[in-house]
């Protein structure tokens, strides 16, 4: 296998673990209202134990994922959530009552959780500066990627197998899962890491030799022991890492303040309290899947050419303006067209903004002494917003007797603030090495320029 096909290769499987996330975080969407149904649980048992539980897992997951991604590498936690996915996906298939069915879904988000840490990080340590773009967002790809699967799997299996079809959505997912088991374990270990946390300078350095052969390998390892030595003693909330963290929170919150879960979770609930009929909502669900995943591949041709923070402020604006239109859509009862095709519109602003950058620049801006650390809080922030967003909107709908107009406009609103973060503080973050990254938005470029100075 040459250079660059090992590279791909590499990037691509850990990916996969993005599939089993998106497909994890769709599937339940067609589960939904069957499961309510068949145990005859309330709103609140229903939005807490049955479609939360595995995000609370997932808060867990991402929270502490940077412990086995530092202490055991990223390449054997990647191997860990590929079995959190089997067993899962098993477990809920087959559970007899909705206590051991959230159990299994809590597996299930401990895996998503912790692959948003682990293959994110493991990705764009192991890519060049000038492609790490492009090969970080295959995570988001392979998430909509998943989340469509998801969606059309579900279509296709509750038109075809009755009561149990719920059981059959969801257990699908131990395939995917059993395959990505076998490929994860031919990718090499992060170079980075091996230098970091096993001091294999050797190693390291024949890899990055081997996936990119066009860069200084011997340079880039002197640069990579260079900023650790300046990192090294230095803890996550020590106080040098404040501006990065302050980077990963904001982006990571207002990626769920959009509203994008609340939209995937309960797209065929959306759809219904339009006027869509069932069958046409769950179909009308399979279209924002293949959205998600048209502009997604978009978010991959423009990452590395317009930037992050071009792509931040075009997703931003399609934000406000989708979410304005569909909110004023259920105040007036414009008729489900048009929430149709704006919620077309919202996806499709997520894809290209918050979806294509969220994990790229998580991941490129914190120091790879507390990447992992930081990648974990970035995404533990996310998903904590993810959880009661999920959690409360359903009880809010309940409420507001399935007319979410009011929760789409605050949406919209959140989406004006997210706006003027972008434009006044998101730094751009394309093209440039992890360790000038680092050395920047530390505040340690001149330490850094010192010690490299006194080593010639």
């Amino acid at each position: 296998m040459n250079n660059k096909r090992s590279l791909v290769f590499a990037s691509i499987v850990a990916a996969l673990a993005g599939f089993l996330f998106g497909f994890d975080t769709a599937v339940i969407s067609g589960a939904d209202k069957p499961i309510q149904q068949l145990w005859q649980t309330s709103a609140l048992f229903h939005g807490t134990f049955i479609m939360s539980m595995a995000l609370w897992g997932t808060v867990i997951g991402a929270l502490f994922g940077g412990i086995p991604c530092d202490r055991y590498g990223r390449k054997n936690t990647l191997i860990a959530i590929g079995v959190l996915y089997f067993i899962s996906a098993v477990g809920s298939a087959l559970a007899p009552e909705p206590f051991s069915f959230s159990f299994f879904r809590f597996i299930g988000g401990l895996g998503v959780g912790a692959s948003s840490v682990a293959a994110p990080t493991y990705i764009s340590e192991i890519a060049p500066a000038s492609r790490r773009g492009r090969l970080v967002i295959l995570y988001q790809f392979m998430i909509v990627l998943g989340i469509l699967v998801a969606f059309i799997s579900n279509w296709l299996v509750g038109s075809e197998l009755g009561d149990n079809a719920w059981r059959w959505m969801i257990g699908i997912e131990a395939f995917p899962a059993f395959i990505y088991l076998i490929l994860v374990f031919r990718i090499p270990n992060s170079p980075r890491w091996l230098v970091l946390h096993r001091n294999d300078q050797e190693t390291a350095l024949e890899l990055i030799k081997a996936l990119d052969p066009n860069q200084d390998a011997e340079e880039e390892l002197r640069l990579i022991n260079t900023t650790e030595k300046i990192d090294s003693g230095n803890g996550f909330f020590s106080g040098k890492y404040n501006f990065p963290i302050i980077l990963a929170f904001l982006v990571a919150f207002f990626n769920q303040l959009s509203g994008i879960n609340f939209v995937i979770y309960y797209a065929p609930r959306i759809f219904e309290s339009a006027g869509l009929a069932s069958s046409t909502a769950l179909l009308s669900s399979v279209g924002i899947g293949v959205v998600n995943l048209v502009f997604t591949m978009l978010g991959i041709v423009l990452i590395d050419r317009a930037g992050r923070k071009t792509l931040m402020l075009i997703g931003s604006v399609g934000y406000i303006v989708t979410l304005a239109v569909v909110s004023w859509a259920f105040y007036t009862g414009a008729g489900g067209t048009i929430v149709v095709i704006f919620l077309f519109g919202f996806i499709a602003s997520h894809a290209v903004g918050q979806g294509a950058i969220i994990w790229v620049f998580i991941s490129e801006i914190f120091p790879n002494h507390v990447r992992a650390a930081g990648q974990a809080f970035g995404t533990g922030v996310h998903w904590v917003f993810a959880a009661l967003i999920t959690l409360f909107t359903l009880f809010f709908m309940d409420i507001l007797g399935d007319n979410p107009a009011p929760l789409f406009a605050f949406f919209s609103f959140m989406m004006v603030l997210q706006l003027l973060f972008t434009i006044k503080m998101m730094p751009e973050t394309k093209g440039r090495s992890l360790e000038e990254l680092a050395l920047e938005l530390t505040g340690s470029k001149e330490e850094a320029k010192k010690m490299l100075d006194s080593e010639v």
